[in-house]
């Protein structure tokens, strides 16, 4: 694992987003500033901008520098959260070169954390803490199990679903949707929808990633 594989995964994650733009961008609008998948795109534009500085680095250091250009160039709440997800991961990673699939939960379930840290969210909160918390449970209950690798980048992607779908039916209590009340009810979160399909684009591009 190093900044080629990082890359990889911020590719995956932009592919997906920009295949579905329009999706978010209408559920941001129903309960939100509608701005969301814009400010995720700028980011990840930036993130292009520097493909040969984040591949030339080890694992941790690409982590890092992709989170800080995240905190610059996302505008909204996504900018910290995102950076806290990259950066705590990176804290998590250091020297971590080749990764088990026991150390790749740890790392991700510390990224998620620091994610909770900054936003003072959990699960039952209608946002990407819908998705993030369950699938870093799940991936660390696989870890536990000795999952082999296939078999955890199959699972995290229908556990991140599962999530997302689960914040329909919420009250929010974050955001600009917290203040719809009931109204909020019946519209997925879009931060819940990019987090699970960046998670599912980036668990089927590492099932055939080869450095």
């Amino acid at each position: 694992m190093n900044g080629k594989t990082v890359m990889a995964c911020i590719e995956a994650a932009h592919a997906t987003l920009k295949e579905h733009t329009d999706e978010i961008a209408a559920l941001d609008q129903q309960i939100g500033d509608g701005d969301h998948i814009f400010n995720l795109l700028r980011g990840m534009d930036a993130l292009f901008a520097m493909r040969a500085a984040i591949e030339a680095e080890a694992f941790a250091p690409a982590l890092d520098q992709a989170a800080s250009k995240l905190l610059s160039t996302v505008g909204g709440s996504s900018g910290p959260l995102f950076f806290s997800l990259l950066h705590g991961m990176a804290k998590a990673a250091q020297n971590a070169d080749t990764l088990s699939v026991a150390d790749a939960a740890r790392i991700f379930a510390a990224g998620v954390d620091a994610v909770a840290q900054r936003g003072k969210a959990g699960t039952g909160s209608k946002t990407m803490m819908d998705v993030l918390i369950p699938v870093a449970s799940r991936f660390m209950e696989l870890a536990e199990r000795s999952a082999p690798r296939e078999a955890v980048l199959d699972a995290l992607p229908r556990t991140a679903e599962e999530g997302m779908l689960a914040t329909r039916d919420m009250l929010a209590t974050k955001g600009r949707a917290s203040f719809l009340g009931e109204r909020a009810r019946g519209h997925i979160d879009p931060g819940a929808r990019s987090s699970q399909l960046m998670i599912g684009a980036v668990c089927a591009r590492l099932a055939q990633y080869r450095e």
